[in-house]
């Protein structure tokens, strides 16, 4: 690696011949040169022609893929799409075996003889997994985690299926890992991210639309079997298509070979492989850590924290609005099994137009404010797109709110799909920031703002419909938006302002 001295926010490269680009990368977290002529005023010419560039030659590619055919960042459009696909749909797992416990949620209680509150409270996972699972991917490579923690879940939906009682119902199972940035370059990771963050953010919506229907003409075991055959669909994509992802740009490629033939292929996918590759690869004592040595720091922790809440309360809707629109009045609506199946058509449009307009508009984002900082992306302008979202979020919530307290159905569709536009633009905006300013810890990123929106969302189920039945929805939820804006307020600004000395002095 280079000596590289900041002068004026600029990196001089003293050193040409040894310049590394991987360690470039990771140590310029956050504030990287991607368009070409930009890097010959920082790096040089001589260096700045060395840079590989996409096809049209007008961003630098960041990761700088290695010359190894076997660098995911080397693999082919079609490749790397049926990738991102496979892992969205393994990104909808948990939650939609989550949401098919709403779907069935007064079926559950009347086969188990308890409320609908208990059941509520039992089929709002709390995921602390992606912790250890991510440990794992870190020692023993993405495809094996990924594979093992999908063969997990499936296992514990088919268990809920034949459940006999309460006790052996209330299994919790895992979530899915990402990989989005193994895959593709800096400058694309938005837009994918914006895939994979609509698979989940969609994902608990999905089974209360589609079982609904059904449990309200069987037993809620056909839902739970159901969602036990997509499991088992997706444990099968992973298994004939998905590969090892992880690549060490800073190890011998040959040492990173895959090999032709069905073994290699069995021993990658169940671990085999990995665990021969550990001793290349992180020791145990920094892996146990990661979580920790990234969550302390400032420019993860406010925005972490931010986005727990904002979507906590967000998710809260989804398991809270099915015991409203099914309770007789004067609680409820009291809406059919069809029509509260029928109302969650209302998210799942809505995390769509989110995601066409997420996408969209990260794209914009980055493009200007990189002409504006002349060919240099910082991390901080993704938080632009927050901005856009929490006009939207105070909107959604209110209208929700007044919509549940006069039981007004009009209020609560709009409301409802506002507030999951909000939601999914967020989201995406603080995954990207996130990622942008740990590159070598973005498994580490995943797993905590998966955690945090976990601990944030699901704890929601148990306050917010005591809550809004005794002081009504406006209060309820214009309370959490006020808390939600406060904390944005407080979250964002910050970091864009102090984000390049956050960088500088806590970076990993």
């Amino acid at each position: 690696m280079p000596q590289l001295e900041k002068h004026s926010d600029k990196f001089d490269v003293e050193v040409v011949e040894n310049f590394d680009p991987a360690s470039y990368y990771e140590q310029a977290a956050g504030r990287l040169v991607i368009d070409p002529q930009q890097a010959k005023v920082e790096f040089g010419e001589a260096l700045a022609s060395t840079l590989k560039l996409s096809p049209d030659g007008s961003t630098i590619l960041w990761p700088q893929p290695a010359d190894d055919p076997n660098d995911p960042q080397n693999w082919s459009d079609r490749r790397k799409a049926l990738h991102l696909l496979v892992i969205t749909l393994a990104a909808v797992v948990p939650d939609f075996d989550s949401g098919i416990g709403i779907a069935s949620i007064f079926g559950l209680a009347q086969t188990y003889h308890t409320t609908t509150g208990v059941i509520n409270n039992l089929t709002s996972n709390w995921r602390w997994g992606g912790i250890f699972w991510i440990m794992l991917t870190r020692r023993y490579g993405r495809l094996p985690v990924l594979f093992w923690s999908q063969v997990f879940a499936l296992a514990f939906l088919v268990g809920n299926t034949f459940s006999p009682n309460l006790a052996t119902f209330a299994g919790k199972i895992s979530n899915g890992l990402y990989i989005v940035t193994d895959i593709f370059p800096f400058h694309l990771q938005a837009r994918k991210l914006n895939i994979w963050t609509f698979g989940y953010i969609i994902s608990p919506f999905l089974s209360p639309f589609a079982f609904g229907f059904l449990v309200a003409r069987t037993s809620w075991r056909w839902a739970y079997g159901i969602g036990s055959l997509y499991g088992a669909v997706v444990v099968a994509l992973i298994a004939l298509f998905m590969e090892e992802t992880m690549y060490d740009r800073h190890l011998d490629p040959n040492l990173q070979q895959i090999l032709p033939g069905i073994r290699y292929r069995l021993e990658t996918l169940i671990g085999i492989t990995g665990y021969k590759m550990t001793k290349y690869r992180s020791r145990w004592s920094e892996i146990v850590w990661a979580c920790l040595n990234v969550v302390w720091r400032p420019q993860f922790i406010l925005v972490a924290f931010f986005e727990a809440i904002a979507f906590g309360f967000a998710i809260g809707i989804n398991v809270t609005n099915v015991v409203f629109m099914g309770s007789p009045p004067p609680v409820g609506f009291g809406f059919s099994q069809f029509g509260v199946a029928g109302a969650y058509a209302t998210p799942i449009l809505a995390v769509i137009l989110g995601e066409l307009g997420g996408r969209f508009m990260n794209d914009r984002i980055m493009n200007y404010t990189v002409r504006k900082n002349k060919g240099i992306f910082v991390a901080e302008s993704r938080l632009w797109a927050c901005y856009a979202a929490m006009p939207l979020f105070i909107c959604g919530f209110l209208t929700l709110g007044a919509g549940i307290q006069n039981l007004n159905k009009a209020a609560l569709i709009l409301g409802w799909g506002i507030a999951e536009v909000a939601v999914m633009v967020n989201t995406v905006a603080v995954y990207a920031y996130c990622s942008d300013c740990f590159p070598r810890h973005q498994g580490e990123v995943s797993a905590l703002l998966n955690l945090s929106r976990t601990l944030g969302g699901f704890s929601v189920a148990y306050f917010q419909v005591p809550w809004a039945t005794k002081s009504g929805g406006l209060q309820t939820y214009g309370v959490e938006a006020a808390i939600v804006i406060g904390l944005f307020l407080l979250a964002v600004p910050t970091v864009q302002l102090r984000g390049r000395y956050f960088r500088e002095h806590f970076a990993l």
